[in-house]
């Protein structure tokens, strides 16, 4: 299924964040004409945010009724609409209810705090507002869970702060009630009480935790300041927002500019980006993909330098092939220049995989069959070490792609990898024999 970028307004064909294209299906007739839209879960998922959100705001801006919640799966919106003009509603959504306002990334989390939805960066602890004015925020609002309903993990908390109050024997038993039956919040038998029991703590003070308590209560109870001590409280220095990069998943991680000059720094265009549009450029050019010399894109990555850093193989690995890779062998003719670039170590070999991963799984899926025989030619020419293919094919990763296609590639890849155990067996053999 085609993807495209999550900001349709970026053209870099190097843009990390990536979204399936929607599909649609118009199925009935006259009054009971409906579109369904087949792939609304996976698109919502790749945006972090729920499907209904996706549907509603879609039914909001069509003037159409749409269903919330489907038990099969099937998202559907009444009236007959084109895919390509559900994708530029899309869009819209996008920017109202994804982007991050301050760096536009779509690395941002839903979080709805009283009566407000805030959009929290978590590429640079931004936390903007999304349009409460548009119906879609007031479904969103509707949506949340009630106050003073306690969601698993805040409810798990709960119950380990009286367990661990238990524990040191602060929890207190007296069986002073209230008109209604219940402890008085005075009273030392209440969730609210100061405990006064066997750690001898002086009536009418608070131990420890119930300090604590109390003052997180506090917080609760004033949300103006809570917000202002958050927009006040985040570290926004260089060295933080790096630090809060590392943090990320490895997935989100690689898709930062985190590393200065060569990566980007200050937002503008990294060297590697310049190295994948260049080649493009020359590709253009020369008629062909096979058609640009090794040496010139040596030379280019030269001229920037990164031709010895790990990350060059994974861009290369992109842009150089096309959809004969297999059948002209074009890995076998570059060769040379890939092992170069690819000398630096297991590092620079693991970046390789990954913009081989990435290549056939995302931009050229229908070669994801062919991947043991992009991994042979791989092999035979020393490109990748026999150590390096084996952990690679061990265990799927997020790195490069979403895990799912990760593991298609690597499911691809076994009759390769089991050629690989076999040819080794093969040698021990000969080797015991002798």
């Amino acid at each position: 299924m085609a993807n495209v970028n999550i900001r349709r307004d970026v053209s870099d064909p190097f843009y990390r964040y990536k979204m399936e294209r929607l599909q649609s299906k118009i199925e009935g007739k006259g009054n009971g004409i409906k579109t369904v839209i087949v792939n609304l879960s996976n698109v919502a998922h790749q945006l972090a945010r729920e499907p209904n959100y996706l549907i509603k705001y879609f039914g909001f801006e069509l003037g159409a009724q749409t269903n919330t919640d489907p038990k099969d799966d099937r998202w559907i919106i009444n009236g007959a609409h084109e895919a390509s003009k559900l994708q530029d509603y899309l869009d819209g959504f996008i920017n109202k209810f994804v982007l991050c306002k301050l760096c536009k990334n779509p690395e941002t989390v839903v979080n709805v705090r009283d009566g407000d939805i805030i959009l929290d960066c978590k590429a640079c602890g931004q936390q903007s507002h999304a349009d409460i004015r548009h119906k879609l925020g007031s479904f969103i609002l509707k949506q949340a869970p009630k106050k003073g309903k306690k969601d698993k993990s805040t409810k798990k908390a709960d119950r380990k702060a009286r367990r661990e109050a238990e524990r040191n024997g602060t929890a207190g038993d007296s069986d002073e009630m209230n008109g209604n039956g219940h402890p008085s919040p005075g009273d030392s038998g209440s969730d609210q009480a100061d405990e006064n029991g066997d750690m001898g703590v002086e009536a009418g003070s608070d131990d420890e935790l119930t300090r604590k308590i109390n003052a997180g209560a506090k917080d609760l109870n004033e949300p103006e300041t809570r917000e202002k001590d958050v927009e006040w409280s985040v570290d926004m220095s260089e060295e933080a927002i790096k630090a809060r990069a590392q943090a990320l998943p490895d997935d989100l991680k690689a898709t930062l500019v985190i590393e200065g000059n060569e990566d980007g720094e200050n937002g503008g265009s990294s060297s590697y980006d310049e190295l994948g549009k260049w080649v493009e450029e020359k590709v253009k050019e020369e008629g062909g993909v096979t058609k640009v010399k090794d040496v010139d894109i040596y030379l280019k990555a030269k001229e920037l330098g990164i031709e010895s850093k790990h990350r060059t193989p994974a861009v290369l690995a992109q842009c150089i092939f096309d959809d004969k890779i297999v059948s002209q062998k074009q890995v076998d003719a570059r060769a040379s220049m890939l092992k170069k670039m690819t000398s630096g170590g297991e590092k620079n070999e693991k970046a390789f995989l990954g913009g081989i991963e990435r290549f056939v799984g995302i931009d050229k899926p229908d070669l994801i069959p062919s991947v043991s025989g992009i991994l042979l030619q791989v092999y035979q020419n020393d490109i990748v070490s026999e150590e390096t293919l084996k952990a690679w094919g061990s265990k799927a990763s997020k790195k490069y792609v979403d895990i799912a296609t990760s593991r298609k590639v690597r499911q691809s890849a076994e009759k390769f990898l089991k050629w690989l155990e076999e040819a080794e067996s093969d040698d021990d053999e000969d080797d015991d024999d002798e």
